[in-house]
């Protein structure tokens, strides 16, 4: 019996596996500095080489000064990094 029930319920507990798996790499996107940064830098490149326009730019740019803040864990919820 002990060995159905591993049979019936693995394709679940995959699945759970692979929810926690893709939660830790959401958990450590969101919270890796560096990351942020790079992203900073390439969004200000895409808006250099007129890729993305001036209003797609701000909000994108508000998005991940806001994630840098919150990795700060600033309360204040004012960007206190400008990039132009």
């Amino acid at each position: 019996m002990f060995i159905v029930d591993d049979i019936v319920l693995s394709p679940l507990k995959g699945l759970i596996w692979l929810s926690e798996k893709i939660n830790d790499m959401v958990q450590r996107e969101m919270s890796d500095e560096g990351l942020i940064k790079e992203r900073l830098m390439e969004l200000q490149l895409r808006f250099e080489l007129d890729e993305i326009d001036e209003e797609a730019y701000t909000r994108q740019e508000k998005e991940l000064l806001e994630r840098l803040d919150a990795i700060h864990g600033e309360e204040d919820a004012t960007p206190t990094y400008r990039g132009t």
